[in-house]
């Protein structure tokens, strides 16, 4: 019995030998904390700063960092690092609620299109074709000017912002999605259960979901990145999130002005977040797309 007990303790599952992979990889582990510093910063230090984020002082306008303000001020005399962490909090929102919508819409239509197959299969994936096809972002500033001409209201085109970017971000992940049940509904569980008579969406559920959750954990966390680097960029073009409210692309901007070059405490600190964070978001995809891999869990290492 004693003896059953420990051999007991010894059997870890898919997802314990995956994490204990990932907690080995270095980069993912160390690109976890970057994002978990990042997000501390963004969400919680703007309730330590004595400054408005809308806060404007002219003649206290492209001061160098100081004691009272860190990382100086902006062509309006507003503090940097607040606008920091508030351009930060909007990024990485941008980022998460996008990858939220393409992930729902990935997942269900690359996941019906895969288990009833046929002419749903091929209507699905004509739809997902179109949709790929389009250019994403001469469709995505084209659809931001639309939206500046309507005359949308800073503070909510960030709502818009975030539902533009997932609905085009969606078919690379609706085929790759497609293309793994259709290799788990031809394999031996699936056919079993089939035979059971159990329900279709019993076998959905409880069966066919759990073996593409990991693919999807990736692609949604590398969609994570991607999604920052398109809001940075469309902001950076005046066409995503407006000033005065601030985000990472749009504090980037100030450089059109070539006057700001020679003050670097505006727009360095937004590309140097840009890119760390960017960078700790890929490096724990990478970690999981590792530790997740089929392949590398059957060498136990």
């Amino acid at each position: 019995m004693n003896g059953m007990t420990k051999y007991d303790k010894g059997i870890q599952t898919p997802w314990q030998l995956a994490m204990r992979r990932f907690r080995r990889n270095r980069p993912a582990m160390l690109g976890l904390i970057v994002l978990g510093l990042v997000m501390a910063f963004c969400f919680l230090g703007p309730m330590l700063s004595p400054y408005e984020i809308l806060q404007t002082n002219i003649r206290n306008a492209k001061k160098p960092p100081s004691t009272e303000h860190w990382l100086g001020t902006d062509v309006a005399g507003r503090d940097v690092l607040l606008r920091l962490m508030e351009g930060g909090k909007i990024s990485l929102m941008v980022g998460i609620f996008t990858t939220l919508i393409q992930v729902i819409m990935g997942t269900l239509i690359g996941g019906v299109s895969g288990y009833y197959g046929g002419r749903i299969d091929g209507l699905l994936m004509r739809f997902t074709d179109i949709c790929m096809s389009l250019p994403f972002m001469p469709i995505a500033l084209i659809l931001a000017s639309v939206m500046s001409d309507m005359g949308i209201k800073p503070q909510h085109r960030i709502y818009y912002l975030m539902v533009i970017i997932g609905m085009l971000s969606w078919p690379q992940l609706a085929r790759l999605i497609r293309g793994q049940v259709l290799t788990l509904r031809e394999r031996e569980f699936m056919l079993a259960a089939e035979a059971l008579g159990i329900s279709d969406s019993r076998r959905i559920l409880r069966h066919l979901l759990p073996n593409v959750i990991p693919l999807v954990m990736v692609d949604a966390t590398l969609s994570i990145g991607g999604s920052i680097l398109s809001e940075s960029a469309m902001s950076f073009l005046g066409l995503g999130v407006a000033p005065p409210y601030p985000s990472w692309g749009n504090m980037v901007d100030v450089i059109s002005d070539l006057s700001n070059l020679r003050r670097p405490w505006i727009w360095v600190p937004p590309g140097v977040m840009i890119v760390l964070t960017v960078m700790a978001v890929y490096a724990v995809g990478n970690g999981l797309r590792d530790a997740l891999d089929p392949k590398m869990m059957r060498q136990g290492s």
